[in-house]
């Protein structure tokens, strides 16, 4: 059902709105924590680690510094999952008919119905992943038309979100998009959006300015598979994202009528637009308990802003696969010009090749619309960037670094400080009006990017979370993973080759950990010392051919994701895993661009009549593949600073660091690079309770005497599995004291695989061939100068 909505009017709110307030990081004093007393038993508090509702935080989580800390102002660890990615596309989604019927579409229902939430809320509890990542996109929200709201959907949202703290859950939802919207190729916008701009959504694939095949079902095969990011550099997207952030700058020519008919730039239409929706959104859900903050956009990108050459795009941040038209040969293709681009295909050493030639839109249909504001013509050509010379018959560059210096004054572009930055805080200030000044706020760079040095304080807004995304991109490319493995972020950006490459799995732990702890470090260094969260990171369920789902021997899964978490334990951040998609299945895998990175899926899973929903209960594991890598051990709720934390999932075993804080007047731990390792002691609120919270899994202790060593003789821990929960005491305060802990279980865990490396399996064979050739040498020695 959908109401209208006037963009610059007031909108009804769905439940209290407490306005707009000073949204700057206040002192908050601290609840006690009973485990002060002498007398104190651990465990005595009827809570668990991974419960990050009020009964559990003593206070709503806040941040201090690169730490998020609960009442008591223990540091807290976050891990959980997006939720999820079948929200990208809608319930009634069909391949078949797609995009006819855009206005109609509903994402009621998107991740899953209301009736089944107990059911997936008690599974991720169980698992420990209570931090959730809900995404909604654009489209989902406004899909019927400019100010035509989906309040069912906004509705079901809010109950869906309003049964969080019931188990123990928390969330930030982030509005979705790749490559601007399905209707270009992702997720995110509305098909209005690309026709207000003048496209023909029947034209856009055969005229080469989106790849759609990946949202009608495709994205399977060799010759389609990974093929989707390159929509981000053809003509609709890079369009539509340049228009957004900068269409005042590179497109003041394009006006859009308003709802007054008054005609307006198209990218004060567009924004405002967005403003309007995040404010209702906001409004809708802002006041629940279970939302922890708002994310503005995923993944943004940047479109035309910045382009070097319209003559090539840059093959090291930009994937050339399949047919690859550049800027110019996209344009021409748009304004019906037949026109022959480059083919490029898999390969080695290097990711991708040019091997061919074809010629798209042989038939020279047109892109624009001659209803549309710029009349059917180019927009780009509408603005004098380029032209189509009749003598020639050809595209002509008229205006070369258009993109890179504003047009009236000639001034250097960034697209960061002059476009990303101010929305922003504009953004920020909307949503935070409409909700409340203490909503965390969750930031992103543009993907593959390292925290840009420009993000200085002053484009920094309050209560500001950095969560940028991590993802294998050799794994990831290849659909393929083994024991050899390659840091492609390192060769990116001028690594020697040879110091790239990783053999076993203790190669590709320190491989991953090496690329994540590069980006924490990056973050620290440009932001200061702000939170942490990889907004998404995941692996490829169908890689090696999908061979597991034949042989149902998901080793090399298993190995990969303990790879990956290892990583991310090292560098002490939080998480959310990409995904959680009980729409999965083996077939379509998450049924979007051919992508299938979900390890649940309720394909495989029991019935709901033969559950039951108890933390210890097995029975939510089915459905769940490679869970010994995903479902582990990690310090919740730290009655102190976490210095280092690592799990060896082939024993069970893991050890723990935690200093205790410091006066501000000791600051002797400061260092002036920031870093994993140099995390602040002091000037940490004050933290009032002795209890350490450790998420420990059922899954691992079920039938285990869970065995604690190195705590003092005054120290005491309980273990409660049916809580999942190791509670630890630990009564030594003294500002310079370090506690570690080794956590062991007794029988210890079967091993999954072998933590082989290139010496464990090399090794013995390189000593051998070294002493034959030794042998050699010293015969030969022998036999010229004799004995």
């Amino acid at each position: 059902m959908s109401a209208r909505s006037d963009l610059d009017a007031s909108f009804v709110i769905v439940g209290d709105n407490t306005g707009a307030k000073n949204a700057e990081e206040k002192p908050v004093a601290n609840e006690v924590h009973p485990s002060n007393s002498k007398s104190y038993l651990p465990g005595s508090v009827p809570v668990y680690a991974h419960d990050w509702s009020v009964r559990g935080t003593g206070q709503p989580l806040r941040i201090h510094g690169r730490h998020f800390v609960d009442g008591y102002g223990r540091v807290c660890g976050l891990r959980g999952v997006n939720l999820s990615g079948c929200c990208k596309a809608p319930v009634n989604d069909n391949h078949d008919t797609f995009p006819a019927g855009h206005e109609s579409v509903t994402f009621v229902g998107r991740p899953f119905p209301l009736e089944e939430a107990h059911e997936h809320f008690s599974r991720l509890r169980r698992w420990g992943l209570t931090f959730i990542r809900f995404l909604v996109t654009w489209e989902a929200i406004e899909h019927a038309g400019p100010g035509i709201y989906d309040m069912e959907y906004l509705t079901y949202v809010r109950k869906l979100l309003s049964l969080l703290p019931q188990y123990g859950m928390t969330a930030f939802v982030s509005i979705h998009q790749d490559v601007w919207s399905r209707y270009s190729g992702g997720s995110g916008a509305p098909a209005w959006t690309l026709e207000l701009a003048g496209f023909d959504l029947e034209a856009l694939e055969e005229t080469g300015a989106a790849w759609l095949a990946g949202v009608k079902g495709g994205g399977h095969v060799d010759s389609e598979r990974g093929v989707w990011p390159c929509g981000y550099t053809k003509l609709a997207a890079a369009t539509m994202a340049t228009l957004f952030w900068a269409g005042d700058t590179f497109a003041p020519r394009l006006l859009v009528k308003d709802k007054d008919g008054k005609s307006v730039p198209i990218q004060q239409f567009l924004q405002n637009a967005y403003l309007a929706m995040s404010e209702l959104l906001a409004r809708t859900v802002g006041d629940l308990d279970g939302v922890l903050g708002f994310e503005m956009m995923n993944e943004p990108h940047r479109g035309y802003i910045d382009l070097q050459s319209f003559h090539s795009w840059d093959y090291n941040t930009d994937l050339h696969l399949s047919y690859y038209p550049t800027a110019l040969q996209s344009f021409q293709l748009g304004a019906g010009h037949p026109t022959e681009v480059a083919v490029w295909t898999r390969s080695f050493p290097m990711p991708t090749r040019k091997t061919s030639h074809s010629v798209l839109n042989p038939a020279g249909r047109k892109v624009w619309r001659p209803d549309g504001p710029s009349g059917g013509k180019c927009i780009w050509e509408m603005h004098d960037v380029w032209g189509w010379d009749v003598v020639k018959n050809e595209g002509v560059v008229l205006r070369e670094h258009y993109f890179m210096k504003n047009p009236v004054t000639g001034k250097k572009i960034d697209w960061y400080t002059d476009f990303y930055y101010p929305f922003l805080r504009k953004w920020t200030e909307r949503v935070r009006g409409a909700s409340s000044p203490e909503k965390m706020i969750f930031v992103e760079p543009i993907p593959n990017e390292y925290c840009p040095k420009s993000w200085t304080p002053e484009h920094q807004v309050p209560n500001m979370v950095y969560a940028p995304h991590w993802y294998d991109l050799n794994a990831l490319f290849a659909k393929a993973f083994g024991n050899f493995t390659v840091n492609v972020q390192g060769l990116s950006r001028g690594m020697f080759p040879l110091k790239a490459f990783y053999w076993g799995q203790r190669g590709a732990r320190d491989n991953f950990a090496l690329q994540i702890r590069n980006l924490v470090e990056h973050g620290y260094s440009s932001l200061g010392e702000k939170p942490f969260v990889i907004g998404e990171c995941g692996i490829p369920m169908d890689m090696n051919k999908k061979e597991a789902f034949v042989t149902e021997d998901f080793t090399w899964q298993t190995r990969m994701m303990d790879a990956m978490m290892t990583a991310l334990e090292r560098s002490l951040v939080g998480f959310t895993l990409w995904t959680y998609n009980p729409s999965n299945n083996d077939q379509i895998g998450d049924d979007w661009n051919g992508e299938n990175f979900s390890w649940f899926s309720s394909k495989r899973a029991l019935p709901p009549s033969l559950l039951y929903y108890d933390q210890d209960a097995r029975s939510l594991d089915n459905g769940g593949r490679i869970l010994p890598a995903v479902v582990r051990p990690y310090p919740a709720k730290t009655a102190g600073i976490p210095l280092k934390f690592e799990y060896e999932m082939s024993s069970g075993a893991f050890t723990f660091e935690w200093g205790n804080t410091a006066p501000e007047s000791e600051r002797d731990d400061i260092h002036p690079i920031p870093t994993v390792e140099a995390v602040p002691r002091s000037g940490h609120p004050k933290i009032t309770a002795l209890e350490t919270e450790i998420f420990l899994p059922s899954l691992i202790t079920l039938g285990r005497k869970v065995v604690v060593d190195g705590l003092d003789e005054a120290d005491s821990y309980v273990h409660d599995e049916r809580r999942q929960t190791l509670f630890i005491v630990a009564r030594d305060t003294d500002p310079k004291r370090i506690h570690s802990i080794r956590v062991s279980l007794d029988p210890p865990l079967t091993r999954a695989f072998v933590v082989n490396d290139f010496w464990s399996d090399f090794g013995s064979r390189i000593v051998a061939l070294v002493l034959l050739l030794l042998g050699v040498l010293a015969f030969a020695l022998l036999g010229v100068y004799g004995p």
